[in-house]
């Protein structure tokens, strides 16, 4: 059997760029990678949304893998659209049926689930927007202090200066059935995670059943350590070639 194709899945105050170290490591070796848009408009769009790309863009087994907010996204679409044969998560949500961003976060200690969230995020309206949603941005010293601390500093701006918000809606929308109950799973959790604490990762990644692999990496370890994201990857795939 071929390789498997790789869909990578980015998270919010980020775009598809945010996993370029680690789609070169893999290009390197021979597998096809993808690495789609995330609308971070909230499970219910950006679900579908996946699904459909999965379906359309890609022939044959495929290892979903999701990083944040993004791993809320493969876990409601990977059992919707396209061959998805394994799951792997790096430093990312790994969502219950019913349980939010806002509730996975609440009383974990991570440095953005804080009383005065305007400390932390800059908030702005967006057209069209429902009532009482909003994009949220990252304050640039909450990407310095927080999200990629562990990046040089010249790296932290860019990812300060082109971040993609979020909105709020987002974070509080109940996840649906997961789908880490019916396909293997793996994770990569970041001992230095300061937005998803790394105990609250392990915890999701245990009950996911999930392989799971420490880096001493921030919440953007697939950045700051490709290596560890990849050869994560590369072990999913590698059970996909297997069957």
């Amino acid at each position: 059997m071929p390789n498997p194709t790789i869909v990578l899945v980015h998270g919010a105050w980020a775009d598809a760029s945010s996993w370029s170290p680690v789609a070169s490591l893999l290009r390197g070796h021979g597998f096809s990678v993808l690495a789609p848009p995330n609308l971070l408009r909230g499970v219910h769009t950006d679900g579908p949304y996946l699904a459909s790309f999965l379906a359309q863009r890609t022939t044959g087994p495929v290892v979903l893998v999701g990083h944040s907010y993004g791993g809320v996204v493969i876990t409601n679409a990977a059992t919707a659209g396209g061959d998805v044969r394994a799951l792997v998560y790096v430093n990312a949500f790994i969502p219950d049926e019913g349980e939010t961003v806002f509730s996975i976060l609440g009383g974990s200690g991570s440095a953005i689930a804080v009383a005065d969230p305007t400390t932390v995020f800059d908030i702005a309206g967006y057209p069209g927007a429902p009532e009482g949603d909003a994009d949220v941005y990252l304050k640039a010293e909450t990407v310095h202090s927080a999200f990629a601390q562990d990046l040089a500093e010249a790296d932290r701006w860019l990812v300060a200066e082109g971040q993609r918000p979020i909105t709020l809606g987002a974070n509080a929308t109940p996840s649906g059935p997961p789908a880490w109950k019916t396909l293997p799973s793996w994770a990569v959790v970041g001992t230095e995670d300061r937005v998803i604490p790394p105990d609250t990762q392990r915890r999701m990644a245990e009950r996911a059943g999930a392989t799971i692999t420490d880096v001493a990496g921030s919440h953007v370890s697939m950045l700051s350590h490709p290596k560890v994201a990849f050869d994560t990857i590369v072990a999913a795939a590698s059970t996909v070639v297997a069957d």
